[in-house]
């Protein structure tokens, strides 16, 4: 597991409530030192949000209070000054097979809350895979690439909460013989624009960030026409077919 992978689930546990007492303390004290691991809960706790939102609210029966009323009744026993409890009897306080069966009973419950325990534990752990899983489907950055003079679209820019980022062509872009695809991203201009990826056909594409800082708002993406095997100085020298800037998803 990488470093942003392990940071991810991670956040994703501590806002899920997934940690145990020693596992959330960290996750706290790291928040503090960690502006990544901050990142990634804060985009934790956005992500999930959407599931209150479109969560409908649920009004309990009449039927289910009165179940979990009369489950959690407790009925009041009067005793009288110096005496013992006149429904008990005298006879269960000095009834050793009454204290034997009620401690086996407290086994037997204590390994059953032990054994619920563990299933809600297993349960959590796959709901938070199948939170993780349906979080990573949908892109967190999007960037729809236009060309500047025909105003049309010509691929969208899919940015992963887990660092994947996808180029998908919305049409067939044409490549001429001897010429390359080659796809840029531009987040800081003192730095200038960095490959990640290089095609000959108008196919989707796994862009390659993984040297990069994680992706931003208003990051740009551009496909540019170089020569077959891609810009000879690291540059782009083509024309600029499409390009696009990131947006953040709702």
């Amino acid at each position: 597991m990488s470093m942003q992978d392990e940071r991810d689930t991670t956040a994703a546990d501590y806002v899920m409530g997934l940690l145990d007492a020693a596992g959330e303390a960290a996750a706290e004290k790291r928040l503090e030192s960690d502006p990544a691991f901050a990142a990634a809960v804060s985009a934790w706790r956005e992500r999930l949000s959407e599931f209150d939102t479109t969560a409908e609210p649920v009004t309990p029966s009449p039927d289910l209070w009165r179940r979990i009323a009369e489950t959690t009744k407790k009925e009041t026993i009067s005793a009288l000054p110096g005496t013992r409890n006149a429904v008990l009897g005298a006879t269960v306080w000095d009834n050793i097979r009454f204290w034997r069966t009620t401690g086996l009973t407290a086994s037997v419950a204590a390994l059953l809350f032990a054994v619920i325990a563990l299933g809600a534990l297993t349960t959590s752990k796959e709901l938070r895979r199948d939170l993780v899983a349906l979080a990573q489907s949908k892109p967190v950055y999007v960037a729809i690439l236009v060309n500047d003079t025909t105003k049309e679209a010509g691929a969208v820019v899919n940015a992963f909460a887990n660092g994947r980022v996808e180029l998908i062509p919305l049409k067939v872009i044409d490549v001429p013989p001897g010429r390359t695809l080659q796809v840029w991203t531009l987040w800081d201009r003192a730095v200038g624009p960095k490959s990640i990826g290089i095609t000959g056909q108008s196919r989707t594409l796994q862009l390659n960030l993984e040297s990069l800082p994680e992706t931003v708002a208003d990051q740009l993406f551009e496909i540019t026409l170089e020569p077959e095997g891609g810009s000879p100085i690291g540059r782009p020298t083509g024309p600029i077919l499409f390009k696009g800037n990131a947006a953040r998803t709702l």
